[in-house]
């Protein structure tokens, strides 16, 4: 749900997964047969994770990370994994790269641009994201919701990100 002011989308598992089903729905839909998902850890996890269920092929990740300042609201320093895993070796022929958002367009153009100059065996790549934002200077291949007004979206399993072991020993009693 976007708020009223348009700064915050609250977004529950089922819609979660909901938008993941759309997005998977747009990929078939434009025919485009690809061998691997590459998905980006974190915010592409778990829809690579469905994404690659629901077409049966593998899935690699690759590990990125801007958002740490602020509890991760804030972005800072991009960094990117200089390696993919992947269960079959090498990352290589048609490639679908997820991600959860397009937000500044930062990573995934850096993501992009290093998979192209650095991983020859990709013959052809693109990108599906379940959100982008106004701001966003990236533009996917596939995505299901354009967010003009550029809200935080607040994501169902945030929680966990405040939830400590203790906090989970005291909830349950353990």
């Amino acid at each position: 749900m976007l708020t009223e002011d348009g700064k915050h989308l609250y977004v529950s598992y089922d819609e979660y997964h909901n938008l993941v089903e759309k997005l998977a729905i747009k990929v078939y839909q434009s025919g485009w047969k690809f061998d691997t998902i590459l998905c980006l850890a974190r915010g592409g996890m778990r829809p690579g994770d469905i994404l690659s269920r629901i077409f049966n092929v593998p899935l690699a990740i690759m590990s990125t990370s801007s958002y740490r300042a602020e509890a991760g609201t804030v972005q800072g320093h991009l960094d990117i994994a200089h390696f993919i895993t992947t269960p079959q070796g090498q990352i290589a022929g048609k490639v679908l790269l997820v991600d959860d958002l397009a937000d500044t367009g930062v990573t995934l153009q850096a993501v992009v641009d290093r998979l192209r100059s650095n991983y020859a065996p990709i013959t052809e790549l693109r990108t599906a994201v379940i959100w982008t934002k106004g701001s966003s200077t990236f533009s996917a291949d596939y995505t299901v919701e354009h967010l003009p007004t550029n809200p935080w979206i607040h994501q169902p399993f945030e929680s966990y990100d405040n939830l400590s072991p203790e906090k989970l020993l005291a909830k349950w009693k353990i």
